[in-house]
């Protein structure tokens, strides 16, 4: 990836995304309007309030609310998209929800997905598929060792489960309906995520926003978890280059790649939220929260050296930088900044940094 034109390949592409008014979605649509694709979206409505799909739009120039679940109305996205190449982010994405409404979980991970792949079936225009999953798909035995992607599947909660049977379901649709090679269908394994616009409950660093713009503590579950933390803008930029790859030399590309991370940015779910208090300037940022809690991996890494391999992927931001770019997001929020422009600032300051890693673009401020 290094020195790659993104522009010069998704200039005029058509592309369907799938999952536009959660977190990673309108980074993602932002970053390909950017870069001059036609980009066509769907998903439920924004399920937070503020979200990064109200902030930062529009997101896309043709938006769909509807729910994967209804396979015939994204059929029928899907056929008068006529999109090239589709991007599956479209998920019941959080753990706690999935004790909640294990029905709904498995409901939208798999059979969302499966209503997707039809969706292709039925649309000769699409030359490649790219279905986010999670980095939670492994099998954790607690050994605390970072997962590749030869490691066994698996998932206690219903949603990891839920998304290592996505897992499977795109092995089947490979090798039963595109093993002719007309669509490349790969899935993508992310890290945990971190960055501006982030707004779900039981997520980090929306839950310590909110709490310290109360001037309260946020309560942890477990606060000396293990987590690969990244900013949003690594593993989108590696789903673009990964999607890339696989349009244009299919028969190469391996059926599924890990972004991470690198293993000194491992952290404790404690450690990261100190570093980001620090940055809003708090020192009483967490407390253990009471009671008992539904079971969550101790330990959770993974390794990307297959994708570093394949397609020259590495991350850009360190725990600092990445710690920073988020903070900086909601300091900018808190100031009412024109949040589309600042975050198509740190779009443009992270293309910086792919074309020249050793470089570090000034960040842009929230004043």
């Amino acid at each position: 990836m290094e020195g790659l034109d993104l522009t010069a390949f998704w200039q005029g592409r058509r592309v369907l995304v799938t999952g536009h008014t959660g977190f990673k979605g309108p980074w993602l649509c932002l970053w390909l309007e950017r870069l001059g694709a036609e980009v066509t979206a769907v998903a439920l409505e924004p399920q937070t309030e503020p979200s990064l799909f109200d902030l930062a739009g529009p997101v896309t120039a043709e938006s769909h609310f509807a729910d994967i679940g209804d396979g015939e109305q994204l059929a029928e996205i899907t056929r008068r998209a006529q999109p090239e190449i589709v991007l599956h982010l479209a998920a019941q994405a959080l753990v706690r929800p999935s004790y909640a409404d294990p029905a709904g979980t498995f409901a939208t991970n798999i059979m969302g997905t499966v209503n997707l792949l039809e969706a292709v079936r039925q649309a000769p225009s699409v030359r490649t598929v790219l279905v986010v999953t999670s980095d939670k798909v492994y099998a954790n035995d607690g050994a605390g060792r970072p997962f590749d992607e030869g490691d066994r599947l698996g998932g206690h909660d219903p949603y990891s489960a839920s998304k290592a049977c996505a897992e499977l379901v795109c092995q089947s649709y490979a090798k039963s309906f595109f093993s002719d090679g007309r669509v490349a269908l790969a899935t993508a394994r992310a890290g945990n995520v971190i960055g501006g616009g982030d707004w779900a409950q039981d997520r980090l660093v929306p839950d310590i926003v909110r709490a310290l713009g109360k001037g309260q503590p946020a309560e942890l579950r477990y606060p000396q978890a293990v987590r690969p933390w990244q900013h949003v803008l690594e593993p989108l930029s590696g789903y673009l280059a990964y999607a890339q790859a696989l349009y244009e030399r299919t028969r190469d590309m391996p059926e599924t790649l890990n972004f991470g991370p690198d293993a000194s940015d491992f952290a404790t779910v404690a450690e990261l939220a100190e570093e980001l208090g620090r940055r809003f300037g708090a020192s009483d940022v967490w407390t253990k929260a009471p009671g008992e809690h539904p079971a969550e991996a101790p330990v959770l890494t993974l390794t990307s050296h297959r994708a570093t391999e394949v397609l020259g992927w590495h991350p850009r931001l360190d725990r600092v930088a990445t710690v920073a770019w988020t903070a900086d997001w909601y300091e900018a929020h808190r100031q009412r900044a024109d949040m589309r422009k600042f975050t198509l600032s740190q779009i443009a300051a992270y293309e910086e940094l792919m074309h020249d890693h050793a470089s570090m673009p000034v960040l842009p401020s929230a004043g």
